[in-house]
């Protein structure tokens, strides 16, 4: 959209739904409004899926894909990304607070919404300060291996009412896979039935019925089924434990706990939970936008996300971010404007208020058997196979990301972070440094690999790939001292420097102590088409009298003639290769080959 001349382009920043606001329209609205039924209909048994995995009574899910998701979508720039509460998002706030506080508990809720507030304020600093760029650093393969850890972790936390068996809340991963295998002959046989029924039914809803929600369908055939049961055998037999009645009301105010006490304890898991928001809520959004060809703003992003967040943590709404699935249906339903998620928001409220009491019906079992599905879905073993097959590196990568978030959540992305960026500097730090001689056919400029082929025995040519920076700067200079090792004559070597993206003061300083060095040798350093930027960083550097200003040459000139005139003659004289053309017809002094 063009920007109206009417309407200052600081307006557009301070409200950016202004400029989606003249598409809205007759068509457009009734397009909204079906695809904001349908997001409601699709966010009401996952809001209390994901509120139960936070370890928050089960109408607080709901209540965060409320206010939080109408103020994303008004400040936020993309036109179809639906927030609210996510399954990444719901098992780090659980396993950030839960050692705090008793699940479930006020206090608990209480440090929650404290940790969803400087959540918010850390991604509107970010946002403000154009820091849009950080979730970059977060790759493919991390996100990845958390979300396959956080997909186990959410079906351990879910093995206990699925079986029926006790095991402590909160207990680590390798506790639960224990415990059930410790208690296996205890499993409760109502409970486990009325679990596996609803996860056999959301099974084949998903595949038969793809259309319909299928999370919703497995809820009340797990109801059924678990009333059926309590009729016949009697609730203090089948020890059916249910969801309980969610309170049929608006979302209720609420003030986040400011003490310092509490601060202390939430701001590093606040970091977390930003870092994982905004990479969520950026690269859906991106992934979505490729589809409808919208241009993302990352900082514009990261202002709604955290808006939202700050105003939801006092209207009763935990940590939230940008949902695949909710978003991923919104674009397939057709919405048109962000007023597609303001009209789920309003659907949302009025199926509460008319279900609310049904969930008195829905027993934990079956809650438990959807959040397996969700677990399920959640891991993508197609990326992790085309990883394992791929890459050595990024499958240690995605392993250690994923070991580390079933140890500590919180510390298991940061370490799959920084391994992700220690293996990324690695890479970087070692730039290919390639022998090679020019092209043997007539009117080339270009060069060769000088593997198989003669290179001159006092002229070196070396091929430089990657940017020559601090932490590049020894390779590169073992690299060219190694050619004093293999071919001692070749005191002279030109760089094809096409392939030199950045060079820092480090790698600057280390290239002018290269020139000196090779000249003291009696050779030089040369330079062949070398970018204009790096040119002009050594100039400002003041290495150019160091090189030469006459050691740099631009592409297709004439390189060899200057080069070879400062070669020595009897190393020439001797020579039977001769690889360039001034080599058949004179020596460097200029004596005619007489041979």
């Amino acid at each position: 959209m063009h920007t109206p001349p009417s309407c200052p382009t600081l307006l557009y920043k301070i409200f950016p739904f202004l400029r989606w606001w003249p598409m809205v329209n007759k068509d457009s609205s009734k397009a909204d409004l079906v695809a904001g039924l349908t997001g409601a209909l699709i966010v009401l048994p996952q809001g209390v899926a994901f509120a139960t995995i936070a370890g928050m009574p089960p109408e607080y899910g709901l209540y965060a894909a409320m206010v939080p998701a109408i103020i994303a979508a008004l400040f936020g720039s993309s036109w179809h990304l639906v927030s609210g509460p996510t399954t990444a998002i719901s098992i780090a706030v659980f396993a950030a607070i839960s050692p705090l506080a008793d699940p479930g508990s006020p206090q608990f809720v209480s440090m929650v919404l404290t940790l969803t507030f400087f959540t918010g304020l850390f991604q509107l600093i970010l946002g403000l300060a154009r820091m849009g760029v950080l979730v970059n650093f977060i790759s493919h393969t991390v996100v990845i291996g958390f979300t396959a850890g956080a997909a186990l972790l959410i079906a351990a936390s879910q093995v206990k009412n699925f079986f029926g068996i006790a095991i402590e809340r909160g207990a680590h991963f390798h506790v639960v896979i224990e415990q059930l295998i410790l208690q296996f002959g205890n499993l409760n046989p109502y409970v486990t039935s009325v679990g596996a029924v609803t996860l056999a039914t959301g099974i084949l809803a998903k595949k038969f019925i793809p259309k319909f929600p299928y999370m919703i369908v497995a809820m009340v055939v797990g109801s059924v089924v678990a009333y059926l049961i309590n009729l016949k055998f009697g609730v203090e037999a089948t020890k059916i434990k249910t969801v309980g009645a969610l309170p049929a009301s608006l979302p209720p105010l609420s003030l986040p706990d400011f003490s310092y006490g509490t601060i202390q304890k939430v701001i590093f898991p606040s970091l977390v939970v930003t870092m994982l928001a905004l990479t969520e809520a950026v690269s859906i959004s991106r992934a979505i936008a490729t589809k409808s060809e919208q241009r993302i703003d990352g900082n514009q992003e990261f202002i709604g996300q955290g808006l939202a967040n700050m105003i939801g943590s006092f209207f009763s709404g935990y940590a939230s971010a940008g949902s695949f699935n909710r978003s991923g249906v919104n674009y397939a339903s057709g919405a048109q404007t962000p007023l597609a998620t303001v009209y789920a928001a309003i659907f949302l409220v009025l199926v509460l208020l008319l279900v609310a009491p049904l969930a008195s019906y829905l027993p934990n079992a079956a809650m438990a058997g959807i959040l397996f599905l969700v677990a399920w879905g959640l891991i993508d073993f197609h990326h992790i196979r085309s990883i394992g097959k791929t890459s050595i590196a990024e499958t240690v990568v995605l392993w250690v990301t994923l070991i580390g978030t079933l140890i500590n959540l919180e510390e298991g992305i940061f370490f799959g972070i920084l391994l992700s960026l220690a293996l990324y500097l690695y890479r970087v730090s070692r730039p290919a440094i390639d022998p090679v001689v020019p092209a043997t056919e007539a009117g080339a400029y270009h060069f060769i690999d000088a593997h198989g082929h003669h290179e001159c025995p006092q002229f070196g040519i070396v091929r430089i790939n990657g940017s020559i920076f601090f932490g590049a700067v020894d390779y590169v200079q073992n690299g060219l001292s190694q050619i004093d090792e293999t071919h001692p004559d070749q005191k002279t070597v030109m760089i094809v420097a096409s392939g030199i993206n950045f060079i820092d003061v480090a790698g600057a300083e280390m290239l002018a102590q290269e020139a000196r060095r090779r000249r003291k040798m009696g050779g030089g350093l040369y330079f062949y088409r070398c970018k204009d930027s790096i040119y002009k960083f050594l100039r400002k550097a003041d290495k150019l009298d160091d090189i030469g200003a006459g050691g740099f040459f631009p592409v297709k000139s004439n390189w060899i003639k200057p080069i070879y005139s400062t070669l020595d003659p009897e190393i020439c004289r001797k020579c039977t290769y001769r690889i360039f053309s001034e080599c058949q017809t004179h020596l460097p002094n200029g004596e005619a080959r007489t041979d």
